[in-house]
């Protein structure tokens, strides 16, 4: 049986503490996980394979806090965050599950976040946004809550104003194709455009001269 024989914080983490076994350095722990090691306490290779796992998932976890402080994210995006970092599939779903635990993470309201943030800044209509949401392994059900009630109409008349501007001066047919196919772009339906673009080239005109 081998024997931990010092415990020294690491210089350039004092989070971290370098395991020596057998005076020799071993492996590094986080600070917590090394609070119940002693010198002189024996580890067997199994308890210190537990260790380092449980090192592993610590580490995650915190990279995972910092992930997420930017913004909220969906189970899949910080899922492939923590592959991306080095953790095997086991261990990214023991992190991920404990995020999912604490609401850190969760896929319901990352969806009504992201569709509020686009409505917000960056009007889409609700194609789009379901697609958005697929992509981000968001369920259909969660998708379906997020979606229920945007007004595409109103939103795509804030997509559009600023865009109408620009195309002021244009002859109508360059004016409806071009506004038209902005909006299309922009996930709404041909339905919606029309009927934006309509009452914006109405209100266009209606404007006195300078």
């Amino acid at each position: 049986m081998a024997h931990i024989t010092a415990l020294r914080v690491q210089s350039s983490n004092p989070n971290r503490v370098s395991v020596f076994i057998d005076d020799e350095y071993a492996f590094g722990l986080h600070i917590d996980l090394a609070m119940g090691l002693h010198p002189g306490q024996e580890l067997s290779p199994e308890e210190a394979a537990a260790l380092q796992k449980q090192d592993v998932r610590a580490m995650g976890y915190e990279r995972a806090l910092h992930y997420l402080s930017f913004r909220p994210r969906s189970a899949q995006e910080v899922a492939q965050y923590l592959k991306g970092k080095g953790l095997d599939e086991e261990d990214a779903a023991a992190v991920l599950e404990r995020l999912q635990q604490a609401r850190l993470v969760d896929d319901a309201a990352f969806a009504q976040f992201w569709v509020n943030s686009r409505e917000n800044a960056r009007p889409k209509g609700a194609w789009a946004l379901r697609a958005e949401l697929r992509q981000k392994g968001i369920a259909d059900k969660h998708i379906a809550e997020a979606v229920a009630d945007i007004d595409e109409q109103a939103s795509a008349l804030r997509a559009a104003e600023r865009k109408a501007q620009q195309l002021a001066g244009l002859d109508e047919g360059t004016y409806r194709r071009r506004l038209t196919a902005f909006l299309m772009r922009r996930g709404f339906g041909y339905a919606v455009a029309r009927e934006t673009v309509d009452r914006l080239w109405d209100e266009q005109r209606a404007r006195p001269l300078a």
